[in-house]
Parts: structure tokens; sequence; C-alpha cells
């Protein structure tokens, strides 16, 4: 298994560095100057100040050479300065907005995997059955049902009509003069909305695929031999057909982690909450380069690690996928 672990580890330098570059060149093509939406908003910007703001950025060199030295300083965790008239560091930008989102997304997927487990299994054991169909037909409503439709409707019964919870942003006005058990029942409120809300699209789909997996499962002859030979039918669902069926859902959990980063821009948005998704919409808006190549780097970060948590699940849920990467 270790060996399997540092091999895939190694497998992800290269792709990651395809991921940047790629990523790189494309902003790059993409038609404007970013050095334009500070100098044409400001009537006294010369052309010599715009030249000095160029070279400032080092937008003047060839675009391998820019790569390159943004590679260079990447090692060194320096993302540059944003190109916002703050100038402050990229690093700096997202260290205040990750925890935010990382709680947020972190919660979601805590609740969806929780939650749509059991649901998709007791589905499975119990197809055809009343509470088969009615968690279908509920799981397919919140599945169709738009996130940001469901998210209004919730902050008008639940904030506004009810005033049980708050409609935005994340503290209190008087958040700071709380006592640490207050905050965190303040944070918790405002929270609940959002995390609801966000786990519903995921908790739906997890489940159906489950079902699906587990139906398949179930009908295989390697679950009646085990109950031919005296297994309980609790051992036979739970250790054999549910190890079996959580495999295509591991991907699926794997795929989400980049999600983190970037799948919370509408709730971020429609609560007031400042996260990542917020910051790094206005930074493309923007033609914030440096901003929005660390939010790629971020990204594309999480989708090799979303990968690699894959893999390793694969691994464990199966041994024979470990066994044939090294024949």
């Amino acid at each position: 298994m270790l060996a399997y672990t540092i091999k895939r580890l190694f497998m992800m330098i290269p792709t990651f560095i395809g991921i940047t570059l790629i990523s790189f060149i494309v902003i790059h093509l993409a038609p404007g100057d970013p050095t334009n939406m500070v100098t044409d908003l400001n009537p006294q910007a010369s052309q010599s100040a715009k030249k000095r703001l160029t070279e400032l950025y080092g937008l003047d060199k060839p675009i391998h050479i820019q790569y390159l030295n943004w590679l260079k300083n990447l090692v060194t965790l320096d993302l540059g300065r944003s190109m916002a008239p703050d100038r402050r560091p990229v690093i700096d930008k997202i260290k205040e907005r990750l925890p935010v989102t990382l709680t947020l997304n972190l919660c979601s997927i805590f609740i969806i995997i929780c939650i749509s487990l059991p649901l998709g299994l007791w589905a499975a054991v119990r197809a055809g059955g009343w509470f088969d169909r009615f968690s279908t037909v509920g799981v397919f409503i919140f599945f169709a049902a738009p996130s940001f439709w469901l998210a209004l409707l919730a902050m008008w019964l639940f904030g506004v009509n009810l005033g049980w919870l708050p409609i935005s942003g994340l503290k209190s006005l008087n958040y700071d003069s709380l006592s640490f058990f207050d905050r965190l029942i303040d944070l918790s409120k405002h929270l609940v909305m959002p995390v609801i809300i966000s786990s519903l699209g995921g908790l739906a789909g997890l489940s159906r695929y489950l079902r699906s997996n587990m139906l398949e499962i179930i009908r295989q002859d390697f679950l009646t031999t085990a109950r031919a030979k005296g297994l309980s039918e609790r051992l036979v669902i739970w250790k054999h057909a549910l190890r079996n069926a959580l495999i295509p859902v591991i991907t699926i959990l794997g795929l989400s982690v980049p999600g983190l980063v970037g799948g919370s821009v509408i709730m971020e948005s429609i609560f007031a909450i400042p996260g990542l998704g917020q910051l790094f919409y206005a930074a493309v808006m923007g033609r914030d380069y440096p901003l929005v190549m660390g939010g790629l780097v971020m990204g594309a970060f999480l989708t090799l690690i979303g990968n690699f948590l894959a893999d390793l699940g694969y691994a464990l849920a199966d041994p024979r996928v470990r066994d044939e990467t090294f024949r």
C-alpha cells in the first residue's frame, strides 16, 4: 500500500505542471489588457503610466518567461500581488477567505455522506417498498430544484417570516461582545441555511448512485454464496455488498473535492458570505491575473488531491486495484 501511495504522489507532479501551464496560457490569450481596468478608470493616467504598470507586473516579457518566473515563485508559495488597488499579496487574500469556504463545504460534504449512504443503502435493501418510493420522490425533487431558488425560499421562510435564522453574513452585529459559546451558536445559525441548501443536490445524487450500485451488487452470485455459508444478512450487506458498491461512489466523492473552492460561488453570493468563491469571481471579472492563477492553482491542487484520495479509496475497497498497478 505504501508503494502504491508513493507512486500516485509522484504522478501528480507532471500533471500539476501541465494544468498550470495550460491555465496560464489560456488566461493570457483572453482579449483585453488587465492594466486597462486601472488606467481606463483614471482620466489622468498616461501611456507612460500604463507602460510602467505593465512592466511592474512583468506583462511586457514573453509568455514563457512569465510562466517560468511565476513557477519559480510558486515553489516558495509566492503567488504574486493582486492587481486590485490594494495590491495585497494573493496568498494573504486566499488565507483570509479559505477557512470560511472550507468550513462551509466540509460541513456540506459531511452531511451528504452521513445521510446519503444510509438512505441509498436502505432504499436498495427495501427496493420497491414504501420507503424506497418516498425517498425516490424526495431526492428527485431536491436534485431537480435549483439551489438558488431553494436558498431564496429558505431565506423568505426561516429568515423573514419566522425570524429563526439570519439571512446573510457570518456574524451578527454584536458578535465581538458575545462569549465564546455564544459566538459558536451565532456562527452556527449563520451557516445552517447555506450548508443545508448546498447539501441537498449532492445528497440526492449520491444516494441514487449508491442505490443503483447496491441493486446490481445484491443480485450477484457471490452474495448468494455468502448467504449459503450461513452468514447473517447484516454481515452480507454491510461487509460484502456495501464495500463493492462504494467503488463508484468513491469516484464521485473524489470529484467533489475541487468544489471546495469554486462550488460555493452561488451560496456565498446569495448569503453574502465572504469566501473564496466570491473572491475568485471578482478576480475573473477584474482580470486580476495573479489572483485568477492563485484560484486555478488551488483548483488544480484540490483536483489532484481528490483523484489521489479516490485512488486510495479504490485500493482500500478493492485490493485488486493496487495489485494490478504493479503488474
